[in-house]
């Protein structure tokens, strides 16, 4: 997997000339193709833009519906490109639809997020959302490239910006006790995010490329996501409540560090620093006493999940993580009891 962070008229500009495609689509939201596209549409060749409602709550079949028909009016081959630019939305769902049509054909991802810098884009778990549940179909389909260029991260609101600044949290606490003590030490508005990003994409890579398809090590990248991602999908359908991904991986990643805590696996000061450090940079997210037993239901379809065992990542320690790990819904509401 070919991962290039530089400015994107040069890396793009490059990659282009190495290779040689039929016909290109770009695929974008109304934001990114406001905001980023003009940025990529002097340096391509003709080509064709669809654009895509922004958010999560875009990403399920009816807009694929909505690429794969651009793609077939647009008469893409098997020697066409697909360039998805926008966040992990455009990226998880674009290369859905690359990987699936016509049996697949080649894409590239220019991630325009932070969340999507760091996490989404790199690696090629690809999909989309189904009946409420977070990327329930989906692929496993490495990019030919991932072009990153921060000079992107302008264009963002400091709520997307800080959303994916929780998957870095997760990065370091999974793999980096050093890196950990660094962030922790400093401000969110003091953050070097141009050094962050080369180093999440490093510590993803070094995962990735050991166990691409998640049989094993992968798992500990989703530290934080299990309840993280239950909770994200209850509040998707109250807009008065969504939270961000980052959001909801925030709260995640308080709720099973205190489960890490409980095992004995971390001890109550490495529990009250990652606590104190992610409700400064998140603040609490509303989760009320009613909420709790439904976002339990929820983890019943995580995907890492054997037969009725309900599968988490946990923290050992600062820097690393252990995954397979079976957890009673006791021990699930417990945590979100702490949590609020």
């Amino acid at each position: 997997m070919s991962v290039i962070i530089a400015p994107i008229a040069e890396s793009l500009s490059a990659y282009l000339s190495a290779n040689q495609y039929t016909k290109i689509q770009v695929i974008a939201d109304e934001k990114t193709a406001r905001y980023c596209y003009p940025t990529i549409k002097s340096i391509l060749p003709k080509h064709n833009l669809v654009k895509i409602k922004s958010g999560e709550s875009e990403k399920h079949l009816g807009s694929c519906q909505v690429i794969w028909q651009a793609m077939t009016n647009h008469e893409l081959d098997r020697h066409s490109l697909v360039i998805n630019l926008g966040g992990g939305v455009i990226g998880d769902m674009g290369g859905f639809c690359a990987s699936t049509y016509k049996r697949g054909i080649d894409f590239i991802q220019i991630p325009t997020t932070l969340l999507s810098q760091v996490d989404a884009s790199v690696g090629g778990k690809l999909g989309i959302d189904f009946q409420g549940f977070k990327n329930h179909i989906g692929v496993f389909k490495i990019p030919e490239a991932v072009l990153i260029d921060a000079d992107f991260l302008k264009t963002l609101p400091f709520s997307e910006l800080r959303s994916g600044f929780a998957e870095i949290i997760k990065h370091c606490l999974i793999m980096d006790a050093d890196k950990w003590e660094n962030i922790r030490k400093k401000d969110f508005e003091e953050q070097d995010f141009q050094d962050l990003i080369a180093h999440s994409v490093a510590m993803k890579q070094q995962v990735v490329e050991a166990d691409p398809t998640e049989k094993g090590l992968r798992k500990i990248l989703n530290f934080g996501h299990t309840l993280g991602h239950a909770i994200e999908t209850y509040f998707l359908g109250n807009p008065k409540l969504h939270l961000l991904h980052g959001e909801a991986i925030a709260a995640g990643m308080i709720c099973e560090a205190y489960i890490s805590y409980k095992r004995d696996m971390i001890d109550l000061q490495t529990l009250a620093n990652i606590e104190e450090f992610i409700f400064a940079v998140y603040g609490k997210a509303s989760i009320q006493e009613a909420d709790i037993e439904p976002i339990i239901s929820l983890t019943a379809q995580d995907k890492k999940n054997k037969g009725k065992e309900i599968r988490f990542s946990l923290l050992e320690g600062v820097g690393k993580c252990t995954y397979d790990i079976a957890v009673s819904k006791s021990e699930m509401k417990k945590a979100l009891e702490y949590y609020r």
